[in-house]
């Protein structure tokens, strides 16, 4: 690979890039060359509205990282305490790499399950479905034991035990049935399988590999920073765990992941638009059991908001963006469509 090959794919892994292409579009839009149209005279609005709900919810402003480690505390359980009571008796660094297993564990498991699919805690716990439910059932298996080859350490993930895990095992940890049908169950179990492979092929000198390892990738990275600089933790993020990534596209053969192709931009580099989601996502989870184990973390503005519907849907449903045609919303379209 070409120095300017390591140049450009730096670039495009980088989270100011996703920054900088966003604007390239925003300023497409504001002359008429998108499908969309912006009306700026609303942001205010939209920003009061984000205002008003963080204070409603975050009196103090102490607002915590949009991580999985909410999820773990869905219908008001706090289970990140419970957790922690089953470790009282491992040091710091074990914690923190029991931790790293569950949040990388969790975050990977967290495809859409459909509308109907629940997870029931307990015999007297509610149902509970989406991602709340996909946290609590991957919650219960990981303290089950479920994704380690070491009875005597359950609390754990390595390759040896996600490769032997069979589907019908994945289906009953889930609860899944026909009577409560999950969506992917298949290609979970296939990502289980990527991720032992992502696993040894990051750190081929270990015989058993977890994903905890990546602390020794973010420390690397961080080149001795002190705090570890945020972008180091979501590099090691994509070094790590790059290989799993649905491909969208590629660059001197290097699987890009969340990064597409926007025509309006140019073709090839310049037209790539990534957003990294769900390593942003991970890095966030890890964030906090990393400052936890009392590492210091900063540069945390250089990361990005999530590309998800519930942003694109605030600024649709505040009117600060509109389809120039409002018929578009009756045509199927792909994900990587330009509209």
């Amino acid at each position: 690979m070409s120095s300017a090959d390591d140049r450009a794919l730096e670039e495009i892994f980088h989270p100011a890039t996703i920054r900088a292409r966003a604007a390239k579009i925003a300023a497409l839009a504001e002359s008429g060359g998108t499908h969309f149209l912006l009306h700026p005279e609303k942001l205010s609005d939209v920003a009061a509205r984000v205002a008003r709900v963080t204070r409603a919810n975050y009196p103090d402003l102490k607002v915590p990282f949009h991580s999985r480690w909410r999820h773990f505390q869905a219908g008001g359980v706090d289970r990140n305490a419970e957790l922690d009571r089953l470790l009282s008796a491992k040091g710091v660094e074990e914690r923190l790499r029991t931790k790293l297993d569950l949040a990388v564990i969790s975050v990977l498991l967290d495809a859409g399950a459909g509308a109907e699919w629940r997870y029931r805690e307990s015999a007297s716990a509610d149902p509970v479905g989406r991602s709340e439910g996909l946290a609590v059932a991957s919650f219960r298996m990981f303290l089950a034991g479920f994704f380690s080859s070491d009875a005597k350490d359950p609390f754990r993930v390595d390759a040896a035990a996600l490769e032997k895990i069979s589907l019908a095992q994945l289906e009953a940890g889930f609860q899944a049935s026909r009577q409560n049908p999950m969506q992917g169950l298949a290609g979970r179990h296939g990502l289980l399988s990527s991720l032992a492979k992502a696993l040894r092929l990051a750190n081929p000198k270990i015989s058993n590999p977890r994903p905890a390892d990546i602390v020794q990738e973010i420390s690397t990275r961080a080149e001795g920073k002190n705090p570890i600089p945020a972008r180091a933790i979501l590099r090691a993020v994509q070094a790590c765990l790059g290989p799993i990534w649905p491909g969208r596209s590629s660059w001197a053969g290097v699987n890009l992941g969340d990064v597409w192709s926007y025509a309006p931009l140019g073709s090839g580099f310049d037209g790539f638009v990534p957003f990294h989601k769900l390593s942003q996502w991970l890095s966030y989870s890890l964030i906090e059991p990393l400052e936890e184990s009392g590492r210091a973390v900063g540069g945390l503005d250089e990361l990005t908001g999530l590309a998800e519907y519930r942003n694109g849907g605030l600024f649709l449903d505040a009117g600060l963006i509109a389809l120039r045609d409002p018929l578009l919303t009756q045509v199927v379209d792909a994900p990587g469509s330009e509209l």
